[in-house]
């Protein structure tokens, strides 16, 4: 690491570690030190202190500060793209194509809104009209992130992986000072409601039940105990016969009680689930 500009020791990680954990549920190893030394780095130049320990000093005097916002937005991942893990768009589709009424899908970790929008293309495809009978809930606990996806605007290299007829249908280019940007269609816009959750939260502003729940390369960031209790949790949401998509590298073998595998990455509620949580249902 190269000289840094401000005083941050072992013990300064250790705390972040320990609050972005309680506050978010995510776990930091050693080896995101210079990670979140970078990241948070510039909250302290914004705030014009010297040393970490006063950051969090000031942190933790004001538990409903505006900065704690600006605190998690700051150590969150948001790498996503469009159509990321092609085949559960194609599993998607045959899904949707084998309901009828009007179906609920929640994207939980919602990003910039590639994925969510992504899930609302292949719904047009999928029902052959650009308003099909479909609600989409896309959240996140990163508000910059939310305000971004909110506003569908793009760079075109952002649509490197997107077919040229999907572009056509799908985005509208920017022209004038616009010039190298897309946003999609209103359509898709309109399909879709963001909002803010934190996943670690006691409840969830959702109403039941999903015909599918993303949930992918979120998991790797908690640990098993935490994921349990989200698992459950977002079981409860489901329909008997919806869909729970989770990340390449994730798998509920932990939760064989309550998911069984139905496709690469794909779960099902077990009948026991079905028994045990579906009086509600």
């Amino acid at each position: 690491m190269r000289e840094q500009d401000f005083v941050f020791t072992d013990a300064d990680f250790r705390r972040v570690v320990s609050i972005i954990y309680a506050r978010a549920g995510i776990r930091l190893n050693e080896s995101k030190q210079s990670m979140v030394y970078s990241r948070l780095a510039r909250r302290l130049r914004a705030l014009n202190l010297e040393k970490f320990s006063d950051y969090l000093d000031f942190l933790e005097a004001d538990r409903k500060h505006e900065e704690w916002q600006q605190f998690t937005n700051s150590l969150t991942t948001n790498l996503t793209f469009f159509f990321r893990e092609k085949h559960h768009f194609d599993m998607l589709s045959d899904q949707l194509q084998k309901l009828h009424g009007p179906v609920r899908i929640w994207c939980s970790a919602s990003s910039t809104g590639e994925e969510p929008y992504s899930l609302a293309m292949t719904a047009i495809e999928a029902y052959g009209s650009l308003k099909p009978n479909v609600e989409i809930i896309a959240s996140d606990l990163d508000t910059q992130v939310l305000a971004k996806a909110r506003s569908g605007i793009y760079s075109m290299d952002k649509l490197d992986k997107v077919s040229t007829e999907r572009c056509k249908i799908f985005f509208l280019k920017g022209k004038g000072e616009n010039t190298g940007q897309a946003r999609v269609r209103r359509e898709l816009r309109e399909m879709i409601e963001f909002k803010q959750i934190n996943l670690l939260a006691h409840s969830w502003p959702l109403l039941p039940y999903f015909d599918a729940i993303f949930c992918r390369n979120v998991m790797i960031y908690f640990d098993q105990a935490t994921q349990r209790v989200m698992l459950e949790k977002m079981g409860r949401l489901l329909k008997p016969n919806g869909f729970l998509y989770v990340g390449h590298s994730e798998n509920l073998h932990h939760m064989s009680e309550w998911f069984h595998s139905c496709g690469k990455t794909v779960y099902r509620l077990t009948d026991k689930a079905i028994h045990e949580w579906g009086s509600s249902k």
